[in-house]
């Protein structure tokens, strides 16, 4: 079959998919970790090397812009919601949103606790809403803030903040996640939340004790600077005017997702709420122009709310620290991870449309054929499809599709195709610096994805502990005849 020819050429070998992931992986190391560079043109250079193994396979070139395109097409929601974060994060901080919530956390929080309230409070919000992403543009924003003034490390703190999203967005039934991976596998949704409680609830004991742990070790050891604390409170007192009111916004995207409004609409409601409130709450601070800190004037003004939503938004005050904490937001500063989005969506787009994803999975699928094994195959799919085509969305979609007629075959239930999508497609697409998940954590929190990728705590043990319990046969099920036969029928199990 490797050498018959249709309409959208040959059908790929091995090699060729290993040809284009591979080149994929080299440019990208060799540029990130040795030339220290953005991943933009070592991601396009793949995308070049992708389409050249296309066309050697006899595709057009329409048919190969055609599948970029569509590969563009599947991101674009995340692109989107990537645009709006950008300038609500401006808005929230002209507002004194995000000033605020800082302001209140530093007040209630302690050193010695905070990276396991921060777990909590993210899980909580998380499990409500079913957005990860939701999460760290609201309580993960704050969070960060807090832990700049309460001398916390950054990275564990976006570790905690993370560990704690992702365990909601894995869990919920509002997740898109949660609902995607049984619609994939073939089972319901509330099966699938119930098979997950045990693997995850063991990933999330072990998060629980590391930041637990952490926590204590750093407050004990006299690292946590609490003067930074007291300093930040005054500046962000003197300078902004802190109401709770000024609470809103993060409440209504909060409440907005929990009622089961989709995301965009959601976000763009946080955002107009911070438009409304900051010319109202913020009427005595200054104003500077983004890039050359001339001072223009004191009051928010409409006008103001506009350029800041493009532009971001810059603090200048005595106080370095709070300079560059409270500098950040808008439009144009997402610009470079919407566009890191669309040329790793030029690749993802290649790989399915050609089949090179698909001969790899074939391959996997021929010669895995025990349970743990098909386990294991699964969360290594998922991830390299996390690192390969970018998107959460199709690491769930794309294996689920390719896996779930081996565990038919194999008498596996679905719920344990289910439970591995969601235990590596999810959770490990923060990791990947190119992923549109680890993008949008870094522009939002503030911080690169190699100084958190550590610290992903939960993440990783919900991996390895999915794995684990294959083992000893907690995530692997097999079915009954009656199950079987309702499979066999493509009904949900």
């Amino acid at each position: 079959m490797g050498n018959e020819t249709t309409s959208q050429g040959r059908q790929p070998k091995i090699w060729h998919a290993l040809i284009s992931f591979l080149a994929l992986v080299l440019v990208m190391s060799i540029g990130i970790a040795y030339y220290e560079v953005d991943p933009h043109v070592p991601m396009f250079i793949g995308v070049i090397v992708a389409a050249v193994v296309s066309l050697s396979l006899g595709f057009k070139w329409g048919e190969i812009e055609g599948m970029m395109i569509s590969g563009i097409s599947k991101a674009m929601q995340a692109i989107l919601i990537l645009a709006i974060v950008g300038m609500m994060i401006g808005v929230w901080l002209v507002s004194g949103t995000i000033p605020t919530m800082i302001y209140y956390g530093l007040k209630l929080l302690s050193p010695s606790i905070f990276l396991i309230a921060a777990l909590l409070v993210c899980s909580i919000t998380s499990l409500a809403t079913g957005t990860s992403w939701g999460t760290a543009g609201t309580m993960g924003l704050a969070l960060m803030g807090i832990a700049h003034g309460l001398g916390m490390p950054l990275g564990v703190t976006a570790g905690a903040i993370l560990s704690g999203a992702y365990f909601g967005d894995k869990l919920s039934p509002l997740s898109d996640t949660t609902n995607l991976a049984p619609a994939m596998a073939g089972t319901d949704v509330f099966t699938h939340v119930k098979y997950m409680l045990k693997a995850t609830g063991v990933a999330y004991a072990i998060a629980i004790v590391f930041f637990g742990i952490y926590g204590f070790q750093h407050a004990a050891s006299g690292n946590a600077d609490l003067s930074q604390a007291e300093v930040l409170s005054k500046g962000l007192w003197d300078t902004f005017n802190i109401n709770p009111v000024l609470l809103l916004p993060p409440i209504v995207v909060i409440g907005a997702i929990a009622l089961k409004i989709p995301a965009i609409p959601g976000i763009t409601l946080g955002l107009i709420t911070g438009a409304i409130l900051a010319p109202i709450f913020q009427g005595n601070l200054a104003i500077f122009e983004k890039d050359t800190l001339n001072f223009l004037h004191n009051g928010v003004t409409f006008g103001d709310v506009l350029s800041i939503a493009r532009n971001g938004f810059v603090c200048n005050t005595k106080i370095e620290s709070l300079n560059k904490l409270l500098s950040n937001g808008g439009l144009m500063n997402m610009s470079s991870s919407i566009l890191m989005s669309v040329i790793a969506m030029m690749f993802g787009g290649i790989m399915e449309g050609t089949g090179q994803l698909a001969v790899i999975i074939d391959g996997i699928t021929k010669i895995v054929k025990s349970g743990p094994g098909l386990i294991i195959a699964t969360e290594v799919t998922c991830v390299l499809s996390n690192v390969t085509m970018p998107e959460q969305y199709i690491s769930i979609l794309i294996p689920g599709r390719m896996f779930a007629p081996a565990y038919r075959k194999a008498g596996i239930h679905p719920k344990s195709l289910s439970n591995a999508l969601e235990s590596a497609g999810t959770v490990s697409s923060p990791a990947i610096p190119w992923n549109t998940c680890g993008m949008f954590m870094a522009a939002t929190l503030g911080i690169s994805v190699y100084e958190y990728m550590p610290y992903l705590v939960f993440n990783y043990a919900m991996m390895l502990s999915t794995i684990v319990l294959a083992f000893v046969g907690i995530t692997v099920t097999k079915m009954t005849p009656e199950e079987q036969a309702r499979a066999d029928a493509g009904e949900l199990v």
